[in-house]
């Protein structure tokens, strides 16, 4: 299944929110919706064949866990869709670099025009 298709249903989100917290069994997972325990186990082989979730066996139990490579497509397409900086850090950076240059070049030009004050044992 698609990762689009399997994040287009509310309750697979849910699941996978509630996953993102720790691995979760099925009962745990659909005590908290008004659906069965078979539609649960249904949600969640898609989320697998999605590759968003994995079962592990413990015991006679089912553990569910959020894969978050499955997610890496979805991020993909955010960080294509997400608008550019206006201004890249590296203009940020540079920009910095110039103030402390400037600010030394000022320091410096201040230092040089201050007038030599001599002691008047020095001068006599």
């Amino acid at each position: 299944m698609d990762v689009f298709a399997a994040l287009a249903d509310p309750v697979r989100r849910d699941l996978l929110r509630r996953l993102a917290a720790g691995p979760a069994r099925v009962v745990d997972l659909a005590s908290a919706h008004p659906i069965s325990r078979p539609a649960i186990s249904k949600h969640l082989r898609a989320l697998g064949a999605a590759g968003l979730v994995v079962a592990d066996d413990v015991g006679r139990e089912r553990h569910y866990r959020l894969d978050r490579a499955g997610l890496v497509p979805v991020s993909a397409l955010l960080a294509e869709l997400a608008p550019a900086p206006p201004v890249s850090d590296r203009a940020f950076d540079g920009l910095e670099l110039e103030i402390r240059r400037t600010g030394r070049d000022r320091q410096a030009a201040e230092r040089s025009q201050q007038p030599q004050h001599m002691d008047d044992e020095e001068t006599a």
